[in-house]
């Protein structure tokens, strides 16, 4: 994901002299090629992601189109008053890419874990929050992302996340993508963990059990019309998020089931409290119960 952010940004910059990259500290020696071609248009602020983002802020109000880019767990949290008040609250036009979504990076514990960064965010009044499940993805949200007038959450993994799509597909900012059909249960996710959720629907199936898979990855504004159809068509629905089920995905999605009216079993799959552990990724997402076997296993249940 993050090889084809930066390859999208790169030739997004070399085209638009307004399109600035902005980081902080982290990320330095990846953007070695942007550097090096677009030095005018890369700035390093140093460990101040607070910082960042106001400056960010500043370079919108003057229309210059900042990409700020560092760890999503020091944007969502160390920053969020700017975010909030130099951001949210003026609608500038500023992109907040984070890196190392959900329990990404696996190894350096909860610190570095963005497992809470939808539930503040998407309190924020003109924020759009995009969370891509795979590199063509990324390169679509990017571009999305650079067309889009406001603010945006751009909600990225590292540099390991297999593709999904076998073929090209149109993305659309609040129009989420239905990967697999199905009758009997649907199965919404996000992000990197939607990779898992596929091989969970491929294990369904030679259960006898026809699962639909919808990549939401739009969290907000969050697609309504597809999750009342799943709800309709197949009355089950189970949300699967790399996140805590508080605030994110599937709180999301029990929001607009409740005022719908609709009457539909939803099961919320993510994290019940801080990530814990150390590992490699598929090893934290199964002691924090979000890897393949757990979400089976949760499945089944329903």
């Amino acid at each position: 994901m993050r090889t084809a952010y930066l390859d999208t940004l790169y030739e997004i910059a070399q085209k638009d002299k307004r399109v600035y990259a902005l980081i902080s500290d982290n990320g330095a020696i990846v953007y070695d090629r942007y550097r090096k071609d677009l030095s005018e248009q890369y700035l390093n602020l140093g460990i101040s992601e607070a910082n960042m983002i106001g400056m960010a802020a500043g370079m919108a109000s003057c229309g210059k189109i900042p990409f700020a880019y560092t760890i999503g767990a020091f944007l969502a949290y160390r920053a969020f008053e700017f975010i909030r008040n130099d951001v949210c609250l003026q609608n500038q036009n500023v992109k907040i890419v984070g890196t190392g979504a959900g329990e990404v990076y696996s190894a350096l514990g909860p610190t570095h874990h963005s497992t809470e960064d939808l539930g503040g965010l998407r309190a924020l009044s003109n924020l759009t929050i995009l969370c891509p499940a795979s590199p063509l993805e990324v390169r679509k949200a990017t571009l999305a992302s650079y067309k889009h007038k406001g603010p945006i959450y751009l909600r990225l993994g590292t540099n390991k996340e297999p593709e999904i799509y076998e073929s090209d597909y149109e993305f659309q900012i609040g129009k989420a993508v239905t990967l697999r059909e199905g009758k009997d249960i649907t199965l919404i996710g996000i992000g990197s963990i939607l990779k898992d959720v596929l091989n969970v629907a491929e294990q369904l199936r030679k259960d006898g059990i026809d699962a639909r898979v919808i990549n939401m990855h739009t969290i907000k504004p969050i697609d309504r019309n597809i999750i009342i159809r799943a709800v309709v068509e197949t009355g089950k629905i189970i949300t699967i998020e790399d996140h805590n089920v508080t605030g994110g995905l599937g709180s999301a999605v029990a929001e607009v089931i409740a005022e719908t009216g609709m009457n539909a079993r939803q099961k919320r799959i993510g994290l019940h409290g801080f990530s814990k552990g150390y590992g490699t990724y598929t090893q934290i997402k199964e002691m924090n119960r979000v890897g393949i076997e757990s979400i089976y296993k949760e499945v089944k249940k329903v």
